[in-house]
């Protein structure tokens, strides 16, 4: 699949050597999956760009639309079961659910992953330099390299941007509540997350062990971050660390609301970790129980914008093997 080697679990190693892109087989078929769930013109006008470019290129593809969202896992894992057995590479065309749900199926199975943006596309995008645009990110598919990418892990589920406990999963699952109601635009984003914030006041108590330590940390939210630019735009000191092998956490100390205000403004201006109840740190692992009874085994957890039930306790940590993402070749960079 990989045409100078084959895939190294050793991924620390990877992340260290990140400038070091592996070649493709210019000839290996795209396995695609495109999110046409919504029902939206969107997604068949994308169709018809992507085939139109491939079959130009005269390159072999297979492409496969999803129009339920409950079953684009089940359509991942037989995707990347055909793309294995044509040494072929497997292609997420949709947002940042699709994406996810993709890599899900893809992280470990040898295959290279390609993207093609539709919906909602940012730090992950921008981060590794992939087009918006839907004919200009087949284009660049077709000469890319792949280069080793840090995935993270809650549990078994996997995150390339953030996962996170408490209040930031309520404001994400407002905030589609919302946008259902009202449309989608930034202004409903905001009010949205702003009515979260003025009736939130859960504060987890959470007991966390990290390279052998255990501490107890009560908090309104834990984010752990996977994404070098996002942190560095909130204005986290640790924001390298995800190009190292590391994660990084976030976490607030308890606070009244005016205060989660002014962090929220604080980070809008890149000034977050220098807030006195901010708390940030690195790591390879960090397990996360309930520092004392509170009846429930599951908790709600947010990863990549996603809303989901988790059984604690709650582990994330560094994907042992690295995801192998077709980017732009550095001539192609501009």
């Amino acid at each position: 699949m990989l045409t100078t080697t084959t895939l190294v679990p050793d991924a620390e190693q990877h992340y260290k050597s990140v400038a070091n892109p592996i070649n493709v087989d210019p000839s290996a078929p795209f396995f695609i999956v495109l999110n046409a769930s919504s029902g939206s013109e969107e997604a068949v006008t994308a169709r018809n760009i992507i085939e139109a470019e491939l079959n130009q290129a005269g390159r072999e593809f297979e492409l496969f639309m999803v129009t339920r969202s409950e079953t684009i896992a089940d359509v991942a894992r037989d995707t990347v079961r055909r793309a294995r057995e044509r040494s072929g590479i497997v292609v997420a065309a949709g947002g940042d659910g699709t994406i996810n749900a993709m890599v899900q199926a893809t992280i470990g199975s040898g295959c290279p992953f390609g993207v093609i943006a539709q919906g909602t596309f940012n730090y992950f995008g921008r981060t590794h330099n992939l087009p918006e645009d839907t004919a200009a990110a087949t284009r660049m598919l077709l000469g890319a390299l792949a280069y080793p990418i840090q995935v993270g892990f809650v549990n078994e589920r996997v995150f390339l941007v953030n996962a996170s406990l408490g209040l930031y999963p309520q404001l994400l699952e407002d905030r589609e509540t919302y946008k259902r109601k009202l449309g989608r635009n930034r202004w409903v984003a905001w009010v949205s997350g702003l009515y979260t914030v003025l009736r939130y006041h859960r504060r987890l108590a959470l007991t966390i062990e990290r390279q052998g330590k255990v501490s107890t940390l009560y908090t309104p939210t834990l984010f752990v971050g996977n994404n070098r630019l996002q942190l560095e735009q909130i204005g986290i000191e640790e924001a390298s660390k995800t190009d190292q092998g590391e994660l990084t956490a976030i976490a607030i100390r308890p606070i009244n609301t005016l205060t989660m205000i002014g962090l929220g403004f604080r980070g809008a201006l890149g000034q977050l970790g220098d807030a006195d109840h901010v708390m940030s740190f690195s790591f390879k692992s960090l397990l996360v129980k309930p520092a004392r009874f509170f009846g429930k085994k599951l908790i709600k957890v947010a990863t990549d914008g996603e809303v989901t039930q988790l059984r604690m306790p709650i582990e994330f940590r560094v994907a042992d093997k690295a995801l192998y993402l077709l980017k732009p070749a550095p001539a192609a960079k501009k």
